[in-house]
Protein backbone atom coordinates (compact mmCIF):
# COMPACT_ATOMS: atom_id res chain seq x y z
CA UNK A 1 0.00 0.00 0.00
CA UNK A 2 1.26 3.47 -0.87
CA UNK A 3 2.05 5.99 1.86
CA UNK A 4 -0.77 8.41 2.61
CA UNK A 5 -0.22 12.10 3.25
CA UNK A 6 -2.26 14.99 4.66
CA UNK A 7 -2.14 18.57 3.43
CA UNK A 8 -3.48 21.15 5.91
CA UNK A 9 -4.65 23.80 3.44
CA UNK A 10 -5.92 27.29 4.18
CA UNK A 11 -8.84 28.10 1.87
CA UNK A 12 -8.77 31.82 2.65
CA UNK A 13 -11.41 34.01 4.29
CA UNK A 14 -14.42 33.43 2.04
CA UNK A 15 -13.79 34.84 -1.43
CA UNK A 16 -12.84 31.70 -3.40
CA UNK A 17 -10.38 33.77 -5.42
CA UNK A 18 -8.19 34.16 -2.34
CA UNK A 19 -7.08 30.53 -2.09
CA UNK A 20 -3.39 30.16 -2.95
CA UNK A 21 -1.98 28.58 -6.11
CA UNK A 22 -0.45 25.79 -4.00
CA UNK A 23 -3.75 25.23 -2.22
CA UNK A 24 -5.48 24.72 -5.58
CA UNK A 25 -2.76 22.32 -6.69
CA UNK A 26 -3.34 20.24 -3.55
CA UNK A 27 -7.08 20.13 -4.23
CA UNK A 28 -6.54 18.86 -7.76
CA UNK A 29 -4.51 15.88 -6.55
CA UNK A 30 -6.59 15.10 -3.45
CA UNK A 31 -8.32 11.75 -3.08
CA UNK A 32 -10.11 12.86 0.09
CA UNK A 33 -11.13 16.42 1.05
CA UNK A 34 -12.17 17.12 4.64
CA UNK A 35 -13.64 20.62 4.70
CA UNK A 36 -15.07 23.21 7.08
CA UNK A 37 -18.27 25.26 7.25
CA UNK A 38 -16.63 28.53 6.19
CA UNK A 39 -15.07 27.10 3.02
CA UNK A 40 -16.79 28.40 -0.12
CA UNK A 41 -18.03 25.18 -1.71
CA UNK A 42 -17.31 26.47 -5.23
CA UNK A 43 -13.66 25.77 -4.42
CA UNK A 44 -14.49 22.07 -4.23
CA UNK A 45 -15.16 22.08 -7.98
CA UNK A 46 -11.40 22.25 -8.44
CA UNK A 47 -11.07 18.75 -7.02
CA UNK A 48 -10.94 15.64 -9.15
CA UNK A 49 -14.24 14.02 -10.10
CA UNK A 50 -13.54 10.98 -7.92
CA UNK A 51 -12.38 12.81 -4.80
CA UNK A 52 -14.28 11.92 -1.63
CA UNK A 53 -15.63 15.07 0.05
CA UNK A 54 -16.36 14.96 3.77
CA UNK A 55 -18.02 17.91 5.54
CA UNK A 56 -16.98 18.45 9.15
CA UNK A 57 -18.22 22.01 9.66
CA UNK A 58 -18.43 23.52 13.12
CA UNK A 59 -20.22 26.58 14.47
CA UNK A 60 -20.86 28.00 17.93
CA UNK A 61 -24.05 25.96 18.33
CA UNK A 62 -23.47 22.91 16.14
CA UNK A 63 -20.54 20.58 15.67
CA UNK A 64 -21.00 18.06 12.88
CA UNK A 65 -17.89 16.36 14.25
CA UNK A 66 -15.85 17.12 17.34
CA UNK A 67 -12.15 17.89 16.92
CA UNK A 68 -11.00 14.49 18.19
CA UNK A 69 -13.20 12.81 15.59
CA UNK A 70 -11.74 14.98 12.84
CA UNK A 71 -8.23 14.07 13.94
CA UNK A 72 -9.11 10.37 13.84
CA UNK A 73 -10.68 10.77 10.39
CA UNK A 74 -7.50 12.31 9.00
CA UNK A 75 -5.43 9.49 10.47
CA UNK A 76 -7.79 6.84 9.11
CA UNK A 77 -7.81 8.17 5.55
CA UNK A 78 -4.03 8.68 5.48
CA UNK A 79 -3.49 5.12 6.75
CA UNK A 80 -5.54 3.92 3.79
CA UNK A 81 -2.79 5.38 1.60
CA UNK A 82 -4.90 8.35 0.50
CA UNK A 83 -3.80 11.88 -0.37
CA UNK A 84 -5.91 13.92 2.02
CA UNK A 85 -6.58 17.66 1.94
CA UNK A 86 -7.84 19.14 5.20
CA UNK A 87 -9.41 22.32 3.83
CA UNK A 88 -9.81 24.98 6.50
CA UNK A 89 -11.20 28.51 6.38
CA UNK A 90 -8.61 31.29 6.56
CA UNK A 91 -5.19 30.05 7.66
CA UNK A 92 -4.83 26.65 9.38
CA UNK A 93 -2.63 28.00 12.17
CA UNK A 94 -4.54 31.23 12.97
CA UNK A 95 -7.22 30.26 15.49
CA UNK A 96 -8.09 27.33 13.24
CA UNK A 97 -6.96 24.36 15.35
CA UNK A 98 -4.65 23.31 12.54
CA UNK A 99 -1.86 22.98 15.07
CA UNK A 100 -3.86 20.33 16.94
CA UNK A 101 -4.40 18.38 13.73
CA UNK A 102 -0.71 18.63 12.86
CA UNK A 103 0.17 17.36 16.34
CA UNK A 104 -2.09 14.34 15.91
CA UNK A 105 -0.52 13.52 12.55
CA UNK A 106 3.03 13.98 13.83
CA UNK A 107 2.35 11.81 16.90
CA UNK A 108 1.19 8.94 14.71
CA UNK A 109 3.93 9.30 12.11
CA UNK A 110 1.69 10.49 9.27
CA UNK A 111 3.47 12.73 6.71
CA UNK A 112 1.88 16.13 6.35
CA UNK A 113 2.42 19.60 4.89
CA UNK A 114 0.94 22.93 5.93
CA UNK A 115 -0.24 25.20 3.12
CA UNK A 116 -0.85 28.64 4.66
CA UNK A 117 -3.94 30.58 3.69
CA UNK A 118 -5.00 34.22 3.66
CA UNK A 119 -6.22 34.89 7.18
CA UNK A 120 -9.54 36.62 7.80
CA UNK A 121 -7.71 38.64 10.46
CA UNK A 122 -6.17 40.82 7.74
CA UNK A 123 -8.27 40.08 4.65
CA UNK A 124 -11.70 40.89 6.08
CA UNK A 125 -10.66 44.31 7.43
CA UNK A 126 -8.95 44.98 4.08
CA UNK A 127 -12.17 44.22 2.18
CA UNK A 128 -13.94 46.64 4.53
CA UNK A 129 -11.39 49.37 3.74
CA UNK A 130 -9.60 49.06 7.07
CA UNK A 131 -5.82 48.49 7.02
CA UNK A 132 -4.78 46.85 10.28
CA UNK A 133 -1.61 48.98 10.26
CA UNK A 134 -1.14 52.46 8.83
CA UNK A 135 1.77 54.86 9.10
CA UNK A 136 1.15 57.45 11.78
CA UNK A 137 -1.88 55.61 13.16
CA UNK A 138 -1.01 51.99 13.98
CA UNK A 139 2.32 50.18 13.80
CA UNK A 140 1.10 46.95 15.42
CA UNK A 141 -1.92 44.69 15.53
CA UNK A 142 -2.97 41.77 17.71
CA UNK A 143 -5.29 38.91 16.80
CA UNK A 144 -7.38 37.30 19.52
CA UNK A 145 -10.32 34.90 19.72
CA UNK A 146 -13.68 36.28 20.75
CA UNK A 147 -14.87 32.95 22.13
CA UNK A 148 -15.00 32.44 25.87
CA UNK A 149 -11.77 30.73 26.74
CA UNK A 150 -12.70 28.67 29.79
CA UNK A 151 -15.44 26.25 30.75
CA UNK A 152 -16.52 28.63 33.51
CA UNK A 153 -17.34 31.29 30.94
CA UNK A 154 -14.46 33.44 32.13
CA UNK A 155 -11.83 34.65 29.70
CA UNK A 156 -8.19 33.75 30.27
CA UNK A 157 -7.13 36.52 27.87
CA UNK A 158 -5.16 39.33 29.51
CA UNK A 159 -7.36 42.18 28.35
CA UNK A 160 -5.44 44.75 30.36
CA UNK A 161 -2.28 44.10 28.37
CA UNK A 162 -4.18 44.00 25.09
CA UNK A 163 -5.99 47.25 25.81
CA UNK A 164 -2.74 49.07 26.43
CA UNK A 165 -0.38 47.22 24.11
CA UNK A 166 -2.08 46.84 20.73
CA UNK A 167 -2.57 49.73 18.31
CA UNK A 168 -5.17 47.65 16.46
CA UNK A 169 -7.07 44.76 18.02
CA UNK A 170 -8.59 42.18 15.65
CA UNK A 171 -11.08 39.84 17.31
CA UNK A 172 -12.15 36.74 15.39
CA UNK A 173 -15.45 35.01 16.16
CA UNK A 174 -16.42 37.83 18.47
CA UNK A 175 -19.95 38.91 17.58
CA UNK A 176 -21.67 36.36 19.83
CA UNK A 177 -19.67 37.61 22.79
CA UNK A 178 -19.57 41.29 21.83
CA UNK A 179 -21.15 42.59 25.05
CA UNK A 180 -18.52 40.91 27.20
CA UNK A 181 -15.68 41.93 24.88
CA UNK A 182 -16.67 45.58 24.99
CA UNK A 183 -17.07 45.40 28.76
CA UNK A 184 -13.60 43.87 29.17
CA UNK A 185 -11.95 46.54 27.05
CA UNK A 186 -13.66 49.46 28.80
CA UNK A 187 -12.98 47.98 32.25
CA UNK A 188 -9.33 47.74 31.26
CA UNK A 189 -9.12 51.45 30.44
CA UNK A 190 -9.77 51.42 26.70
CA UNK A 191 -11.53 54.77 26.05
CA UNK A 192 -15.21 54.36 25.24
CA UNK A 193 -14.62 56.69 22.26
CA UNK A 194 -12.32 54.11 20.60
CA UNK A 195 -13.53 53.33 17.04
CA UNK A 196 -14.88 49.84 16.37
CA UNK A 197 -15.94 48.00 13.22
CA UNK A 198 -17.90 44.75 13.12
CA UNK A 199 -17.69 42.96 9.77
CA UNK A 200 -19.76 39.88 8.96
CA UNK A 201 -19.41 37.43 6.06
CA UNK A 202 -16.26 39.26 5.05
CA UNK A 203 -14.85 39.08 1.48
CA UNK A 204 -18.12 37.60 0.16
CA UNK A 205 -21.17 39.09 -1.52
CA UNK A 206 -22.93 38.97 1.86
CA UNK A 207 -20.36 41.21 3.56
CA UNK A 208 -21.75 43.83 5.92
CA UNK A 209 -19.90 46.31 8.10
CA UNK A 210 -21.10 48.47 10.97
CA UNK A 211 -18.86 51.07 12.58
CA UNK A 212 -19.14 52.94 15.85
CA UNK A 213 -17.29 53.23 19.13
CA UNK A 214 -17.00 51.03 22.18
CA UNK A 215 -19.76 53.14 23.65
CA UNK A 216 -22.39 52.53 20.95
CA UNK A 217 -21.29 49.53 18.83
CA UNK A 218 -23.43 47.00 20.72
CA UNK A 219 -26.66 48.85 19.97
CA UNK A 220 -25.65 49.42 16.36
CA UNK A 221 -24.92 45.74 15.81
CA UNK A 222 -28.26 44.78 17.40
CA UNK A 223 -30.07 47.31 15.24
CA UNK A 224 -28.53 45.90 12.05
CA UNK A 225 -29.02 42.29 13.22
CA UNK A 226 -25.52 41.23 12.20
CA UNK A 227 -24.85 37.50 12.37
CA UNK A 228 -21.67 35.34 12.44
CA UNK A 229 -19.12 34.76 11.05
CA UNK A 230 -17.55 38.04 12.08
CA UNK A 231 -14.37 40.02 12.53
CA UNK A 232 -14.26 42.87 15.04
CA UNK A 233 -11.65 45.60 14.61
CA UNK A 234 -10.87 47.98 17.49
CA UNK A 235 -8.63 50.99 16.97
CA UNK A 236 -8.12 54.28 15.18
CA UNK A 237 -7.56 52.58 11.80
CA UNK A 238 -11.34 52.04 11.66
CA UNK A 239 -11.69 55.75 10.79
CA UNK A 240 -9.95 55.09 7.46
CA UNK A 241 -12.92 53.06 6.24
CA UNK A 242 -14.78 56.25 5.39
CA UNK A 243 -12.33 56.91 2.56
CA UNK A 244 -11.09 53.42 1.69
CA UNK A 245 -14.24 51.27 1.48
CA UNK A 246 -13.64 49.91 -2.00
CA UNK A 247 -15.48 46.57 -1.83
CA UNK A 248 -18.83 48.16 -0.89
CA UNK A 249 -18.86 49.84 -4.28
Amino acid sequence: MKQGKVYLVGAGPGDPGLITVKGLACLKQAEVIVYDRLVDESILKEAGANAEKIYVGKSDRLHVQEQDSINKLLLEKAREGKIVVRLKGGDPFVLGRGGEEAQALATHGIPFEVVPGVSSAVAVPAYAGIPVTHRGIASSFTVVTGHKASEKGESDIEWGKLSAGADTLVILMGIGNLVNLVDQLIRNNKPSSTPVAVITHGTTGRQRCVTGTLQDIIEKVKSENLQPPSVVVVGDVVRLRKHLKWFDK
